[in-house]
């Protein structure tokens, strides 16, 4: 068998590191023992996008926010899905993995970071959420291994109700907040109902086949009220687009 080979070490913001792993053409992203992306297994973060993106495709202008930028699988699909005029804002907490992503892992991305829709902060998802206002038709978070899995504590707020409820804010009337997860998880299902959202949890295959471990992904919706176009910024107050990306599961882009 293949040995892995050690390719680079990341520091993530407030503790912990990411290590780049690579056997022949696979590549794997760990947290100490932990896993947290593997090249071969891009189903379920494929389907987070398709599920949430593609009721979007004859809006006119839709705006996403991407939670983790990881090996871009999410990023991809949304793109694939979204019209021209959509603007996709993808959060990464850890710098080296946007270098990844243009150098080791360029073969994946396969030049998406390059789309004009395109903008990438490297950022805590959470300050992002915490800073919009009814900008976003839909946040997509792939941060950390899900509500349960967590390696970095600091995401703890994305998915108690105080981080919900400033998800909820973020969209606009009937925008979506998209959460992947390695594993069920019963209580953040309730605490999304408990924030007023109205869920629809699919569980779908790690590798896109019929076979293999089954990823948790939860579609919650906010209701739509009397108004449904989503409020947009100015373009004075609109966010300085940065060319660069989110990160895998510690920003689990």
């Amino acid at each position: 068998m293949i040995p892995w080979e050690h390719l680079d070490t990341a520091q993530i913001p407030g503790g912990g590191e990411l290590r780049l792993m690579r056997r022949g053409a696979e590549l794997s992203i760990m947290s100490g023992s932990i896993e947290l992306m593997n090249s071969r297994l891009s189903g379920s973060e494929q389907a987070l996008a398709e599920l949430t993106c593609a009721p979007l495709a004859g809006a006119a202008r839709p705006r996403v926010l991407i939670g983790g930028l990881g090996m871009g699988f999410t990023l991809r699909a949304a793109l694939a899905a979204l019209p021209a005029a959509a603007e996709v804002v993808v959060a990464e907490l850890v710098p080296a993995v946007v270098e990844w992503a243009r150098g080791p892992m360029a073969q994946i991305f396969a030049g998406c970071l390059e789309d004009p829709r395109v903008a990438i902060r490297v950022a805590d998802v959470a300050d992002l959420i915490a800073e919009a206002q009814g900008a976003y038709d839909a946040i997509l978070l792939d941060v950390d291994n899900g509500p349960g899995g967590l390696n970095r504590a600091a995401n703890d707020g994305l998915y108690g109700l105080p981080g919900l409820a400033a998800a909820a804010a973020a969209l606009g009337p009937g925008g979506v907040l998209a959460v992947w997860s390695a594993t069920p998880d019963d209580a953040f299902a309730q605490r999304l109902r408990r924030s007023g959202y109205l869920v629809e949890e699919k569980r779908v295959r790690a590798t896109g086949s019929k076979r293999g471990a089954r990823h948790v992904i939860w579609l919650a919706r906010k209701p739509a009220g009397e108004i449904s176009p989503v409020a947009r910024p100015s373009s004075s107050a609109a966010p300085h687009r940065r060319r660069r990306n989110g990160s895998p599961r510690p920003s689990r882009p």
